[in-house]
């Protein structure tokens, strides 16, 4: 496996997914326009990928450990280029929100097999740079994607957006089929079906109730309780399981789960909070008001390379437990900022924290899991990355009422509670990495075949 053309193709689908969610949100009011669209029409471009994508998370990489990851990679590549060209073209909001849901299902096909492909092919003593490599990536991709949406929607039109993805996905996407997607047999156990079914459907309400209200969201979270209880019970009674033995019962991949759901949540919820202080409050427009936020992707990218440093140092326990009261402390000066120094200081302080903590997280969480069990905890990992912000925009958005820094104190509060998560995780780097390296031999034989 040549590792250089999985590296790129790893970064090429994170980056595709991450630059499609932030210029979508530039494109939307345009959209609205041009297709006599309703609010609650364009808010379903969003939460019906939303939907889609995170419930197949999962499945999808077990999808990827049972039939190869470059086989998955390059089948949902090639369909969210498909999807996004079907959007572009699309005659009215229907049409948009339809392809939005395929699109979903492919972006779900695909990420987890950005992860898998790379755990495949790196030793576990080396996985780390990589990790380091995609996350600076996506950090350039969230710093591009609203100034390159805005600049596509000022000129082509709020459709160019969509084309945008089209040739890179079908490029990679050929690629990975061409490097040998189509030889790679069927492997590993059984897919488990009815428990791939139930948890698709707890992830699918869990994510509608909330981004819904009322007397909607109580029901869903009613029936993603259901839906969960049930998932877990078949689990248990499973011959082969849709999560193995080694994933779930893990206690440092569940601590890193809980820490990106954690921190994610923390650094989403307080940039839709900052939004409204940096245009309401302090009277920006959005565009003087994106240039505030540039220090948290310029240290998003900038710290994410050394990240493997500290782990290799201190470990992963004390590099999460460190970032994550870094990226509190963001928030915490947030709630205060107002002149651009304060700002832009709270901002890299987010940035800082968030990408190491991806990093060290997900290094955890992939190099925790067996080689065959790769995909799923890649989609365990996207799972995380999906729901977190999900729940911190909901809480952000039921706390605004108490105002935009009792908001903020909370949200840093949120990211401080991954803290005593990051306890559970493996301690000392140095001691962790040589046992890595000792078992890294028969993973680099079976990554190099």
């Amino acid at each position: 496996m040549n590792r250089r053309l999985v590296l790129a193709s790893s970064v090429a689908g994170a980056v595709l997914v991450a630059l499609d969610g932030t210029v979508l949100t530039v494109a939307q009011p345009s959209l609205q326009r041009s297709l006599g669209a309703s609010f609650t029409q364009v808010q379903w471009t969003s939460t019906a990928y939303l939907v889609a994508v995170a419930s197949l998370l999962v499945f999808a990489g077990r999808l990827g450990d049972r039939y190869g990851q470059r086989r998955v990679f390059a089948l949902g590549m090639l369909g969210f280029g498909a999807a996004s060209a079907g959007i572009a073209l699309a005659p009215d909001i229907g049409w948009v929100i339809g392809l939005r849901v395929a699109q979903g299902v492919c972006g779900a096909l695909l990420q987890p097999a950005t992860l898998g492909m790379l755990r495949l092919a790196y030793p576990p003593d080396r996985l780390a740079m990589p990790l380091a490599v995609r996350t600076s990536a996506i950090g350039l991709a969230a710093a591009a994607g609203p100034l390159l949406g805005g600049a596509l929607v000022s000129g082509p039109g709020w459709r160019a957006v969509f084309l945008l993805g089209v040739v890179p996905a079908l490029v990679f996407g050929a690629a990975a089929l061409a490097g040998g997607a189509r030889t790679e047999g069927a492997t590993g156990p059984a897919l488990d079906l009815p428990g791939s079914l139930l948890l698709a459907l707890t992830l699918a309400c869990l994510v509608h109730s909330l981004v819904a209200s009322g007397a909607v969201r109580a029901a869903g979270l009613a029936v993603t309780a259901m839906a969960g209880a049930a998932f877990v019970r078949r689990e248990r009674r499973a011959t082969d399981p849709l999560v193995p033995p080694g994933v779930a019962g893990s206690a440092p991949v569940a601590a890193a789960l809980g820490v990106l759901v954690a921190v994610s949540a923390a650094l989403f919820g307080t940039l839709f909070v900052e939004t409204y202080v940096l245009q309401r409050d302090l009277g920006l427009p959005p565009f003087q008001s994106a240039l505030r936020s540039v220090p948290l992707a310029v240290l998003m990218v900038a710290s994410a390379p050394w990240c493997p440093v500290l782990l290799r140092r201190v470990g992963a326990r004390w590099t999460v437990g460190a970032a994550t009261a870094l990226l509190a402390l963001g928030g915490l000066v947030l709630s205060r900022a107002t002149g651009t120094a304060a700002l832009g200081c709270g901002f890299a302080l987010l940035g800082a924290g968030f990408g190491t903590v991806m990093v060290a997280a997900t290094h955890v969480v992939v190099r925790q899991a067996e080689v065959t069990a790769a995909g799923v905890a890649g989609g365990l990992q996207q799972t995380a990355l999906n729901i977190g912000p999900v729940l911190g925009v909901a809480a952000a958005t039921a706390l605004m009422g108490a105002g935009p820094r009792t908001a903020l104190l909370v949200l840093a509060a949120v990211a401080v509670l991954a803290v005593p998560l990051a306890r559970l995780l493996p301690g000392h780097g140095v001691a962790w990495l040589t046992r890595s390296a000792e078992d890294g031999v028969l993973d680099g034989d079976h990554a190099s075949r």
